[in-house]
């Protein structure tokens, strides 16, 4: 009885982690879009692209969050209990440096007022001090807990932006409530990720931390250009349709772009939930998250394919229905490049130390081909991003493939095996 209980248990913690963070994902993306559309009602044209303009730095700025997060889970997924404090805080400080240092160009180059740019210099802070917090929460697979605080930094990060301009306070006064909601969420987060976690948490006890187990900036680094290969090679196309076609074929295609990104991000919870196991080196978990990523791409393509003109529809409305045939090619991209987001992160699990540069490789490659060798139509480019996707993807599982190889010891008699934990891990 146990051996048929157990998996259904394990796919119940599943399906309920999932969720959790599924759902905190999306609230997340949820009050990110309200933020312009309160905009667009409450402020001039021009204080509105000041918004826009900001939110797009915080999103540049936030990759080094993201890298910091993916490379302190997979630390502490090899060497738990370790503390983080000094790298979250040193990633912190670089990143704060970077941009203090880069004020005067954002201020020239980009026409913001200094007081913005302050504020978006201190907006950024906060968002990747969380990432220390939350990174260890997905090493330690306290996924629920994960899920909780990633709804806590986002109501943090967009709450007082959200409330300012409801309420009139403007452009700088909405930043500054963003601001100060951005740090008053850090010690919400601090309660919620518990005495095992935290930027200034140390390990619980009897805990203690492996002998060179040190995680460095070289980690965070190589996780955060990762992130970074990934927002240039999913965006490149949109920038050169804006560049290569007509305003109007532009607009459509950036209406065709929102297939690309719900396809890529649909199944990112399944990265989130498997990174730790993939970091104790589990090919299992590699092939059945790849797997499970591949199927909803392939799902997601279907759908497409029967209903392009729907999808099309509810993405810009009526005016593109008439585009749909294209839509099966967009949410293709999009699986290509979800695959590719699985498989890179797998790469950062093994310790790999260029991770991204096949995404480089496709981004660089997507820009020339569109550039110089092929026609600048809507389908053009559209091909192009798709072939520059599957590349990417079809690179990656050779690279990754190799590894494992290279990794797996001799087979033998002495051999021996460890079952790995559950996928869902503790849901606490």
């Amino acid at each position: 009885m146990r051996g048929t209980t157990a998996p259904v248990s394990d796919a119940g913690r599943m399906a309920v982690t999932g969720g959790a963070v599924m759902a905190a994902a999306t609230l997340t993306n949820g009050l990110a879009y309200l933020v312009p559309m309160l905009g667009a009602r409450h402020l001039t044209a021009a204080d509105l692209g000041a918004l826009a303009t900001v939110q797009a730095l915080v999103a540049i700025a936030g990759v080094a969050g993201a890298g910091l997060q993916t490379a302190v889970a997979v630390h502490r997924a090899r060497h738990p209990h370790t503390p983080t404090v000094r790298v979250t805080l040193t990633t912190a400080a670089v990143t704060a440096g970077i941009l203090v240092a880069a004020i005067p160009l954002i201020v020239t180059g980009l026409h913001l007022p200094i007081a913005v740019v302050a504020l978006l210099v201190g907006m950024t802070l906060p968002v990747v001090l969380a990432a220390g917090s939350l990174g260890e929460l997905q090493g330690d697979q306290r996924f629920l807990r994960l899920a909780v605080g990633m709804g806590v930094l986002a109501v943090g990060r967009y709450a007082g932006v959200i409330g300012g301009l409801a309420l009139g306070a403007g452009l700088v006064g909405s930043l500054l409530a963003g601001l100060v909601c951005s740090y008053v969420a850090l010690p919400i987060l601090r309660l919620v990720a518990g005495p095992a976690a935290g930027v200034l948490g140390a390990p619980p006890t009897g805990g203690r931390a492996a002998v060179g187990s040190t995680l460095g900036l070289r980690q965070v680094s190589t996780a955060s250009s990762a992130t970074l290969a990934m927002l240039v090679a999913s965006y490149a196309d949109l920038i050169l349709a804006r560049q290569l076609l007509t305003p109007a074929e532009s607009g459509a295609y950036s209406v065709g772009t929102v297939l690309t990104k719900g396809a890529l991000w649909a199944p990112q919870v399944v990265t989130v939930l498997a990174l730790p196991r993939m970091a104790r080196l589990d090919g299992r978990t590699r092939r059945a998250a790849w797997a499970v990523v591949g199927a909803c791409g392939a799902a997601l393509v279907l759908g497409s394919a029967l209903a392009g003109g729907l999808a099309f529809r509810l993405a810009g409305g009526q005016d593109y229905a008439a585009f749909g045939r294209y839509a099966p090619f967009f949410a293709a991209t999009g699986a290509f490049y979800a695959l590719a987001f699985v498989l890179i992160n797998a790469q950062i699990a093994s310790g790999a130390r260029w991770p991204s540069v096949p995404l480089w490789a496709a981004a660089g490659g997507l820009v020339l081909v569109a550039v110089f060798l092929v026609p600048h139509t809507f389908a053009g480019i559209m091909w192009t991003a798709t072939a520059a996707a599957a590349a990417a993807a079809l690179t990656l599982a050779v690279v990754v493939r190799a590894s494992a190889r290279r990794r797996s010891p001799p087979a033998g008699p002495t051999r021996h095996t460890v079952a790995p934990p559950d996928l869902a891990g503790r849901v606490s």
